[in-house]
């Protein structure tokens, strides 16, 4: 896995890229987090395809330029990275806002998404949660005790919540301009919603994953995209919360790998 960097719009964006397939995955990390999110299932998916993970701009090691963090900035801002890395077409895997960013872009650019997997996507839940809320006051006063009980209320099961995760999401918080991109994005995302008629518009064979146990993003949400999505698929994994792929990264990946392959 390679640590990598590219221009874009005169920002410096930062990326990790892993495997030499011709069939390439670009996996979207979610809110304040980064592409080490995807760690515990980079290695796998790199056996089978060529793994681009971005750090958002505005979020990770990325530029955080000053600017409105809009979900159809990120989607701009996708199409940038499809570009700059001369990716023609490719799946996408995105998680909670890096979700509705993936679903934004497939629905700007159908021709450039070959399959889409979204992972209890953002864009569509009415009310704030206290896991929610727990993680935005985490993100404006980053400290280990917040960050710590943050993603332990995020993760849904009692476990202990790894020191790297817990550490790396305050370091972050701290660089230049990212509590700035932070709330940004959170007043973005309240002002633009995945209604029904765009969703209704995905035409690009979609697979939602979503932790039984999310209490950041409900599991009843993922209504609205089964519903919406012509022949939407749903996975529910078991005693997960709002990060399957962290908790239960081979049954995450084994699902995913399954969905790619089929016809």
């Amino acid at each position: 896995m390679e640590e990598k960097f590219l221009q874009i719009d005169e920002n410096k964006i930062r990326y990790l890229e892993s495997g030499n397939s011709k069939k390439t995955l670009v996996l979207v990390h979610g809110l304040g987090a980064s592409a080490e999110r995807w760690n515990p299932v980079i290695p796998i998916f790199a056996e089978n395809y060529h793994v681009l993970v971005p750090d958002l701009i505005g979020f990770g090691y990325s530029d955080k330029p000053l600017v409105d963090y809009t979900p159809d900035f990120f989607s701009d801002f996708l199409k940038k990275f499809f570009t700059a890395t001369k990716t023609e077409r490719a799946s996408v895997v995105g998680s909670s806002l890096g979700g509705q960013v993936s679903a934004e872009f497939t629905i700007s650019h159908p021709q450039d998404v070959e399959k889409l997997i979204l992972t209890s996507p953002a864009g569509v839940m009415e009310h704030s949660t206290p896991a929610l809320d727990a993680y935005i006051m985490a993100a404006l006063y980053p400290n280990e005790l917040n960050a710590k009980k943050a993603f332990e209320l995020m993760e849904g099961s009692g476990e202990e919540v790894p020191e790297e995760i817990v550490s790396g999401f305050v370091e972050r918080m701290k660089l230049p301009n990212a509590k700035l991109a932070f709330m940004s994005t959170i007043l973005g995302l309240k002002n633009s919603k995945l209604v029904s008629s765009k969703l209704e518009s995905i035409i690009t064979p979609t697979l939602v994953i979503w932790g039984v146990d999310d209490p950041v993003i409900p599991i009843e949400n993922s209504e609205i995209f089964i519903s919406k999505i012509q022949g939407c698929q749903l996975f529910k994994m078991e005693h997960c919360g709002h990060t399957p792929y962290v908790q239960d990264p081979h049954t995450f990946s084994s699902k995913v790998l399954e969905f790619l392959t089929d016809p």
